[in-house]
């Protein structure tokens, strides 16, 4: 495919992927877990920013999951403002005041939900702009660099996720892999992001050379076939995100992850897609899966709907 029909193909997707939402209710707000960590006081921080940037209310959610262990949840007698229903109040006020501090005049809303909190940051953030999460928190297990209900939000919401460590990069670019699609719904993604933040974007392809396979590397076909993709991305961001400084990597490395991380150290944000080679609980990709894992800074897994286009 050259590089007119790459892009052609690539508008082609991205135009039903545009027109399939148009069709759902227009999201409205941009949803923040909050459980009091430190982890997702900078994820609601980070929400209220990029949410006052682009216009949007940031809706504060804290999931309390005292009822699952006890119905003891009224205050202690004789003390005034205790007991554990008051202590999970206390909690989300502690996040909207993050909100407002971070991002002063923007539309803050808060909820109180009682239940685990991946279905209900799912359910509350169906047909939003985006769910943010710390990436600890909400449940991980000690020791793990992305907690458990982060990867499950990861793997399961229905609009984009991006898990905030607080490692941040401000003044880096948006960095964005690509896989031979084109990644229609990452990349418009992060152009959304870049344009919002006024960062940079640099557009990343990797080019999967498994292990000992000297002569890919000698193959000028793939190596055309890989340039055309990345060519067509890079064209198809400044279409897109016109105030952007654009630029584009063609990588080469066994493996993907790495060939993105490699280039993402001091990014603002990477973007990835939620599919790709190897499925974890078939719903989000090794790639995707591993950059969570291991990358510096946030992370935004491009999720748009049940489909979960790339």
């Amino acid at each position: 495919m050259d590089n007119r029909g790459a892009e052609s193909h690539y508008w082609a997707e991205s135009r039903t992927v545009q027109e399939r939402g148009e069709a759902m209710q227009e999201p409205r707000s941009i949803v923040a877990g909050y459980d009091g960590s430190p982890e997702a006081a900078e994820a609601v921080r980070w929400a209220a920013r990029h949410a006052h940037r682009r216009g949007l209310a940031v809706h504060v959610v804290h999931c309390s999951i005292w009822p699952l262990l006890t119905r003891h949840l009224g205050p202690v007698p004789g003390v005034s403002d205790s007991g554990l229903e008051r202590s999970a109040e206390s909690i989300l006020e502690e996040g909207l005041a993050h909100a407002k501090a971070a991002a002063p005049g923007a539309d803050v809303e808060s909820t109180l939900l009682h239940g685990l909190p991946a279905p209900h940051l799912v359910g509350i953030s169906a047909r939003q702009e985006m769910l943010v999460v710390g990436s600890r928190g909400l449940g991980g297990f000690l020791g793990l660099v992305v907690g458990s209900v982060s990867l499950e939000l990861a793997a399961t919401a229905s609009c984009p996720v991006a898990v905030i460590r607080s490692d941040l990069h401000p003044d880096g670019p948006v960095v964005v892999a690509v896989d031979e699609s084109g990644s229609p719904t990452a990349l418009k993604d992060a152009c959304t992001l870049a344009s919002a933040s006024r960062a940079d974007l640099a557009v990343v392809h990797v080019r999967h050379t498994p292990a000992g396979y000297r002569r890919f590397r000698d193959n000028p076909e793939a190596l055309a076939a890989a340039e055309d993709v990345l060519r067509a991305a890079v064209t198809s961001a400044r279409i897109h995100a016109p105030r952007v400084r654009v630029e584009g990597t063609l990588l080469t490395d066994p493996s993907i992850a790495h060939g993105i991380l490699d280039v993402s150290g001091d990014a603002a944000m990477v973007v990835v897609g939620s599919k790709g080679r190897g499925l974890v609980k078939e719903t989000i990709g090794s790639t995707a899966h591993a950059v969570l894992h291991h990358a510096r800074g946030p992370v935004l897994v491009s999720r748009h709907g049940s489909n979960n286009s790339r």
